[in-house]
């Protein structure tokens, strides 16, 4: 048996101006995954420069942080065995058009930027993206 992980993920703006936030949440909760803690939240620019700093070199980063802060977000860390992993299976194909049939990706992304959701990659990610977001006290 693996142990329990925790990983994080943020449903993106386009998911939460297309009022997907149910829907995704189903998704989540119908493969397993516990959501921990959530919270729905305005990212200011220097929350998402800080949070996407490992791409700050990259030709897509200023888009990626003005559409991140375009409009509200909601960022969850959930729990489950092999949450990571699982969840980037869920999430499907960073771009929508190559993600497998059933993925919340290919059900609602639309570009590989407005793809509707964030995980984690790795552990290492997964440590640093819920400490990003959330306390040690607000994970119940």
């Amino acid at each position: 048996m693996m142990a329990k992980e925790q990983t994080l993920t943020i449903i993106k703006p386009d998911s939460t101006e297309k009022k997907l936030i149910g829907k995704i949440t189903a998704i989540l909760e119908e493969n397993g995954f516990e959501i921990i803690a959530m919270r729905r939240m305005m990212l200011t620019e220097e929350q998402a420069k800080a949070f996407y700093i490992e791409h700050q070199d990259k030709p897509f980063y200023d888009s990626l942080v003005a559409y991140m802060t375009s409009g509200p977000v909601v960022v969850a860390v959930l729990e489950r065995e092999g949450a990571i992993s699982g969840l980037r299976e869920v999430m499907g194909a960073t771009n929508p058009a190559e993600a497998a049939e059933g993925t919340i990706r290919k059900l609602y992304g639309t570009s590989i930027e407005r793809n509707s959701i964030h995980g984690s990659a790795n552990p290492a990610d997964a440590a640093r993206e819920v400490r990003f977001f959330f306390s040690e006290s607000e994970l119940i």
